[in-house]
């Protein structure tokens, strides 16, 4: 990950451990997914709740990287729309 933004020169990582926030944020979006994927096989297929859950698993792990990137997206958003770094 940079640094620094390439267009705005905005510093990505505040202080040590900036991206904690992000990890709720994965969290919860992952917990989503996965059940949404967990009900879409029940529904579909009748399958028992343990298989659901763990194709559902299986299919989460491909958009986990993506899923993380996200979240960091969204973590810096929200902490610019609160705190605002000034812009160089």
């Amino acid at each position: 990950m940079h640094e620094r933004c390439p267009v705005c020169g905005l510093k990505f990582e505040r202080e040590e451990g900036y991206f904690l926030g992000a990890m709720y944020i994965s969290y919860g979006i992952g917990v989503v997914v996965i059940a949404a994927f967990a009900i879409a096989f029940w529904f579909f297929k009748r399958w028992p709740v343990m298989k659901d859950t763990g194709w559902a698993l299986l299919l989460f792990l491909p958009l986990a990287p993506f899923i993380t990137l996200f979240s960091r997206v969204l973590w810096i958003y929200l902490d610019q729309s609160v705190d605002p770094e000034p812009l160089r």
